[in-house]
């Protein structure tokens, strides 16, 4: 029997944790620390990486060396107790270069331990973890992670420690996988922390109520799990989160509506002129078929019902 785990707020209040204002706020902040590490250590279970006890919050800004390069600030940096550097970012939307932006990233923040003076032996591992709320890979699997490793053995180019590491987490696959039954959020810890993420999706104005009672049961033996709930609901109800959170959502929505148009724009305006070349092409063919078959331009002109300055146009014009 599973318990209420929502006091005071309807399921169609909560945030959608897939809104990257949201996302930092239950999972970058100190004050849900624990949460932060229950969430990476699931994640990084793939890699075999050891547990994650402590983590330290970095405001991290990448580029900015020079003052035409970009300047962009990460959805949330950590530092573990080993020193690792993680990264874990939001992206609801698939710009067509994920992979040369994360590559970009990664490579900023592996950087920017370097101090001046300081050897490049003193470079510790770096994680980026991108979170995807649309499909990017040719791969079946929900979760990939690379790293460097030899072509042929696959033996890693970093015997004790991947100083390169990439995940990227699908939600649309995984979702999918879920509703197909071939996850098991009760023997897998990131299921459930993925269909707490999943469970409410704003932009398209909709709550899965069959994942909601799903976490009600597992949080009967997930504190954590429990107690994202009781912070989530709490980030909900916040007036000065939820101003911030609306402000988020309406600027992503307005993007994505812009988006929207200008592709639309772009095929009609694309439809269109290829009716037109396909028109002028048929018409070429006509004109120049009863031409061969030998008759003049005026009567061609009357056949075709077009001025014999449009015919003399379509048939000096070079097919593309």
């Amino acid at each position: 029997m599973s318990k209420k785990i929502l006091r005071n707020i309807q399921l169609h209040e909560l945030m959608d944790l897939k809104i990257d204002y949201a996302f930092k706020q239950l999972f970058g902040t100190e004050k849900n620390k624990q949460l932060t590490i229950v969430f990476l250590n699931a994640i990084l279970r793939k890699t075999r990486r050891s547990p994650i006890e402590d983590v330290i919050f970095i405001a991290q800004e990448v580029g900015g060396e020079y003052k035409e390069d970009k300047q962009s600030r990460l959805d949330i940096v950590v530092r573990n107790e080993a020193n690792e550097l993680i990264n874990i970012e939001m992206q609801l939307a698939n710009q067509n270069d994920m992979i040369q932006r994360t590559l970009y990233y990664w490579s900023r923040l592996y950087a920017s331990q370097l101090k001046r003076s300081k050897g490049y032996h003193l470079l510790h591992p770096t994680i980026t973890i991108n979170i995807c709320d649309f499909d990017l890979l040719p791969t079946p699997n929900y979760h990939s992670s690379y790293y460097l490793c030899e072509h042929d053995t696959k033996h890693p180019l970093f015997q004790n420690n991947h100083i390169f590491e990439i995940h990227f987490i699908e939600m649309k696959k995984f979702i999918k996988l879920w509703y197909e039954h071939q996850l098991n959020p009760f023997d897998d810890l990131l299921v459930r922390w993925l269909l707490l993420l999943s469970m409410v999706d704003d932009r398209k104005s909709k709550v899965y109520d069959d994942i909601y009672k799903e976490l009600e049961e597992l949080t009967m033996t997930d504190s954590r799990l429990e107690q994202a709930f009781q912070k989530w609901e709490e980030l909900s109800q916040t007036p000065e989160s939820i101003l911030a959170y609306d402000a988020r959502l309406k600027a992503i929505l307005d993007e994505e509506a812009r988006i929207e148009y200008a592709e639309t724009k772009g095929f009609e305006d694309g439809r269109n002129k290829g009716f037109e070349q396909g028109k002028d092409k048929g018409l070429r063919q006509a004109a120049q078929s009863i031409l061969d078959q030998g008759y003049s331009m005026q009567e061609v002109s009357k056949l075709l019902n077009l001025p014999v300055e449009k015919i003399q146009k379509l048939i000096e014009k070079e097919p593309s």
